[in-house]
C-alpha cells in the first residue's frame, strides 16, 4: 500500500523541515510549501490525503486557504495550526470544515496523534463509501442475472415499485431468489440509506414470533432480562422483509395487520404505542389465495400485503438463464477458492440444461460450488457435479429453442454428440469412434468438419 501523502503549509522554513522529517519517519510521504497560493497549485496538480496549514501567513491566511481547499475537494481532511490562545481562529476553522486544530507551540507527539486520527477517520470513510457503492452495485437490478422474458417482466415491475412505498408480495418456489429481489427493491428505493431487516417466519415458533416482530419489555416473560427492540422498530424508516409469511399464525396475522394499518405497535409486555414508518416486502412459496380460501390466511392482510405482486418464475421455466447463472457462480467460487478453473465443459452445460432444478437458483449455486471445490482440472466436467446431475453414461444434447433448418439442427446435434463422447472417453478417438459405431477415420473427418481438431 503506498504511503499516505500529506501537504504542509507554513511560512516558517524551520517548522516545515521539522514536520517533513517527523512525518516521513512516521511512514507518511510529506511535502511542504511556504504559502497558500503554492498549496492550491499542489493540490490541483497532485493527490493528497491530508493538509496541515498554519493560520497566520502573509498574502493568503490559513482560513482563506481552508475555504479554497474545501471548495475544491470537500472530503479533503485539513488540520490547522494556530497560535496558543487564539480560540476564535480555531472555532472559525472548525466551522469552515477543518478536521481539527493544534495550538502552537505544540508537542510533536500531539500533532502526530491528530494526524493519525484524521487519516484513520478518512480511511474508514473511504472504506464505508466503497462498501456502500459495492452494496448498491450488488443489488442493482442489472446485477440480477436473467435474460428470459419472465425475468424481464420481473425487473420492469420491481424497478417501478421501488420508487414507491407500496407493500410488495414476492411469490415463487423456494430457491428462486425472493430475498435477493427484496433487497434490490430496497437498495433502489429512497429508503436505501436506512435498514433492511429480515424476518423468516418459518424459522420461529409462534411464541417467539411476536417478540421478534414487536420486541419486549424487561420482565415481560420468563427470560426477558432486558428491554429488546423488535424487527419493526429496527426497520424504522427502512424496509422489513417478512419471508415465508404464510407460516404466520392467525393471531400474529391480526397484530401484523394492525401495524400496517395504524403504523404503530406496543412491545410485548408494554403499553406505550411506538410509531414506525416501515415498508413491507413479504414473500411466500405458497399460493396465498388458496390459504385464504381454506381459512389459514386472513383475506384483509392478504390484500394489504399484495398491493403489488411479483412472481419469480422457477428456473425450469427460464432455461436460457441457466448458462449465464452457472458461469456467474463459477466465477464467484473460483475467486473464493483460488482454483484455476476457466470454463464449464459443453457436456456439463448440457447436463445442467437438462436438469429440472427443483431447488431452482439455490440448487444451481450449490452444484457449481461443489463442482469448483472438487474439480482437479481447469475445466468443470460432469464428474465434478452432484451425482444427480452427472447423467451417468448418458449424453445430454441441447435442442435449439425455436425454428432452424433441419440440416443445420442435425449437424449441431452431431457435433454435440461427438464432443460429449470424446469428453466421456477422455479424448481417446479410438474409444469414441467405437462408442459412436463409426470408423476412426470417419470420426477424424467429422472432427475436421466441425473444427474440433487442435
Amino acid at each position: 500500500m503506498p504511503a499516505e501523502r500529506i501537504l504542509i503549509v507554513d511560512d516558517e522554513e524551520g517548522l516545515r523541515r521539522l514536520l517533513v522529517r517527523v512525518l516521513t519517519k512516521s511512514g507518511y510521504e510529506a511535502t511542504a510549501v511556504a504559502g497558500g497560493a503554492e498549496a492550491l497549485r499542489q493540490v490541483a496538480g497532485e493527490s493528497f490525503d491530508l493538509v496541515i496549514t498554519d493560520i497566520k501567513m502573509p498574502e493568503m491566511d490559513g482560513l482563506e486557504l481552508l475555504r479554497e481547499l474545501k471548495a475544491f475537494d470537500p472530503s479533503l481532511p485539513i488540520i490547522v495550526m494556530t497560535a496558543y490562545g487564539t480560540v476564535e481562529n480555531a472555532v472559525q476553522a472548525l466551522r469552515a470544515g477543518a478536521y481539527d486544530y493544534v495550538a502552537k507551540p505544540f508537542e510533536i507527539d500531539e500533532l502526530k496523534l491528530t494526524v493519525d486520527k484524521a487519516l484513520e477517520r478518512e480511511r474508514l470513510l473511504a472504506e464505508n463509501r466503497y462498501l456502500h457503492a459495492e452494496l448498491e452495485s450488488r443489488y442493482d437490478f442489472a446485477g440480477i442475472i436473467g435474460n428470459s422474458p419472465g425475468m424481464h417482466q420481473v425487473f420492469d415491475i420491481a424497478s417501478s415499485v421501488a420508487a414507491s412505498n407500496a407493500s410488495v408480495l414476492v411469490t415463487g418456489e423456494s430457491g428462486t431468489g425472493k430475498e435477493l429481489l427484496a433487497r434490490s427493491i430496497h437498495y433502489n428505493s429512497a429508503r436505501k440509506e436506512k435498514p433492511f431487516i429480515v424476518l423468516n417466519c418459518a424459522a420461529l415458533s409462534e411464541g417467539v414470533l411476536e417478540s421478534e416482530l414487536f420486541g419486549h419489555e424487561k420482565g415481560a416473560f420468563t427470560g426477558a432480562l432486558a428491554t429488546r427492540k423488535g424487527r419493526f422498530e429496527l426497520a424504522d424508516q427502512g424496509t422489513l422483509f417478512i419471508d415465508e409469511v404464510a407460516e404466520m399464525s392467525l393471531a400474529a396475522q391480526v397484530k401484523l395487520l394492525r401495524v400496517i394499518q395504524e403504523h404503530e405497535f406496543e412491545r410485548v409486555g408494554g403499553s406505550k404505542p411506538i410509531k414506525v414508518d416501515v415498508r413491507i416486502v413479504a414473500a411466500t412459496n405458497k399460493h396465498l389465495e388458496e390459504q385464504v380460501k381454506i381459512g389459514r390466511f386472513r383475506e384483509d392482510l392478504y390484500y394489504r400485503l399484495n398491493v403489488v405482486n411479483i412472481h419469480l418464475p422457477p428456473l425450469r421455466e427460464r432455461r436460457e438463464d441457466i448458462e449465464p447463472l452457472a458461469r456467474h457462480f463459477l466465477h464467484k467460487y473460483v475467486n473464493e477458492t483460488g482454483k484455476k478453473i476457466t470454463e464449464i465443459a459443453p457436456r456439463a452445460l448440457s447436463c445442467l440444461l437438462a436438469h429440472e432444478w427443483p431447488g431452482n437458483v439455490r440448487e444451481l449455486q450449490n452444484a457449481i460450488e461443489r463442482g469448483v471445490v472438487l474439480s482437479k482440472g481447469s475445466v468443470l466436467t460432469p464428474r465434478d457435479l452432484p451425482q444427480g446431475l452427472q447423467g451417468g453414461d448418458q449424453i445430454c444434447l441441447q435442442l435449439p429453442e425455436r425454428g432452424g433448418n433441419l440440416t443445420d439442427i442435425l449437424e449441431d446435434l452431431e457435433r454435440q454428440l461427438i464432443v460429449q463422447t470424446l469428453e466421456r472417453e477422455q479424448g481417446s478417438q479410438t474409444r469414441a469412434a467405437d462408442a459412436l459405431g463409426i470408423k476412426r477415420t470417419t470420426l477424424r473427418y467429422k472432427m475436421e468438419k466441425y473444427r474440433l481438431l487442435d
